[in-house]
């Protein structure tokens, strides 16, 4: 039977991180505001064990089940959506390794993890690449090792971690690989220059290696990545959108609350208790509810494929049930895209409804909400997605798991 969110190692984990997440909430609007990254934000998470909650408590993680990380991942996007996008490499990167084959590289990355080691994102190319090359290449040292030469773009979380999943191509036999690099050597160069209206402080930029180290045991296969990879990546994105939503009724619940001025031709004298307004935040409320429950529907699919993937090394499973567990989890991901991007937005959009001119103030900086969703639903479009869909539903046509982005000529 497959292991859900669990209540009592569910609550202890939301115990756990709840005063964390409450401090990263405090300073969330500030820092969107000046732009300032939240590095000590993102190292007290590291030290408080919050990457490791997926690693098993034998390798001195928690051993969340993905449906109790994205739970935390929710709460964790309604404090600061930008802080949870920029760990969506890191606990993808601990995903593939465990689902990687036991032995003493699985280990070792285990206990890098255990001991508060982040993992950031390298992975698009900068320029008009064609779609599917890789100009980021990886050669041999003549050494033993390999050196890594490239430059990308929408490095995000690179900027904060300790190593860059790096989607680079090895020139002595041509595959395509993830090279772990080590971000604190000579040769690897990081920007923050991101320059969106929305998710400003992810550490989101531009990364640049010239002849940077990459150890032979840190470079892994392409083609032996974790099968769900697509689902799990569009998966943050979704708790993103659920916590921005629960955001948004979070601050204009407040907002309302306070408000000291009404319209002469309002339903009540108090704005707090006029009907109309609370309408709207209820709507907002419902709209959260219905994100997160989302949210929760396409984490049960991708323990499914967890677990499957896991049956499969042992046997229990086979290479068809393994399969369909994938495009299971890709189908809900996609469907849970198509519905949440545009009712998060709508919502918080609404929610401006409940309020007056004064929720238009910078000072306030409740628009954040709107701008982080956008820029989050403007990740792999989703348009194409229902698309997809639509052809599945009609045709039979599988949904791709595996897709790149590039110049069409």
């Amino acid at each position: 039977m497959t292991v859900l969110a669990t209540g009592t190692r569910l609550a202890g984990l939301k115990a756990r991180f709840a005063p964390l997440f409450a401090d990263i909430a405090q300073g969330a609007a500030e820092r969107d505001r000046t732009g300032e990254l939240p590095y000590q934000a993102v190292a007290d998470l590291a030290a408080a064990g919050f990457g490791a909650v997926r690693v098993p408590e034998s390798h001195g993680g928690a051993g969340a089940t993905l449906p109790e990380l994205f739970e935390l991942f929710v709460d964790l996007a309604a404090a600061d959506s930008n802080i949870a996008q920029a760990l969506r490499a890191h606990f993808a990167f601990v995903e593939d390794r465990l689902v990687a084959a036991e032995g003493p590289g699985r280990d070792k990355w285990l206990a890098r993890f255990a001991a508060g080691e982040l993992v950031g994102n390298s992975w698009t190319e900068v320029g008009t690449v064609k779609v599917g090359d890789v100009i980021t290449k990886v050669t041999p040292d003549g050494e033993g090792g390999f050196k890594i030469n490239g430059t990308k773009y929408y490095s995000t979380g690179s900027i904060f971690a300790d190593w860059l999943d790096t989607y680079a191509e090895r020139t002595d036999t041509g595959k395509r690989v993830i090279a772990a690099v080590n971000r604190h050597q000579p040769g690897v160069e990081l920007a923050d220059d991101w320059d969106g209206f929305g998710q400003r402080t992810t550490g989101t930029g531009t990364s640049t290696f010239t002849d940077a180290v990459v150890a032979e045991e840190d470079l892994v296969d392409f083609d032996t990545r974790f099968k769900y990879q697509t689902a799990f990546y569009q998966q943050v994105l979704l708790a993103v959108l659920a916590g921005s939503a629960k955001a948004a009724e979070r601050d204009f619940a407040a907002e309302l609350k306070a408000r000291k001025r009404t319209f002469s031709h309002a339903a009540a004298n108090v704005a707090a208790e006029d009907p109309q307004l609370l309408q709207v935040i209820g709507e907002v409320s419902a709209a959260s509810f219905a994100a997160a429950a989302t949210v929760q529907r396409v984490s049960a699919a991708l323990q499914g494929a967890y677990e499957t993937a896991l049956a499969l090394h042992t046997g229990q499973a086979s290479a068809e049930e393994d399969e369909a567990a994938n495009d299971a989890a890709e189908l809900a991901s996609a469907q849970a895209q198509v519905v949440l991007t545009p009712l998060v937005l709508n919502a918080i959009t609404h929610a401006f409804d409940a309020l007056a001119a004064s929720a238009t103030s910078v000072s306030k900086n409740l628009d954040r909400h709107w701008r982080n969703a956008r820029t989050a639903g403007n990740h792999n479009p989703w348009v194409f997605k229902a698309r997809l869909i639509g052809d599945l539903a009609v045709n039979g046509t599988e949904l791709p798991r595996v897709w790149s982005i590039g110049a069409s000529k």
